[in-house]
């Protein structure tokens, strides 16, 4: 098993763009949010779930 993976093998198959799973893990690590925060807050920026 190689030891890194390249981001775009990562990323493959995923519904939304790196950008967004990165954004929204980033939020769930900072915050306390719960999956419907998330859906209100990709729904505000114009992401629908």
């Amino acid at each position: 098993m190689p030891r890194f993976v390249a981001v775009e093998q990562l990323f493959a198959g995923r519904h939304y763009d790196a950008e967004i799973v990165v954004l929204c893990v980033r939020w769930y690590l900072s915050f306390k949010l719960s999956y419907r925060d998330f859906v209100s807050m990709m729904g505000e920026r114009g992401i629908a779930g």
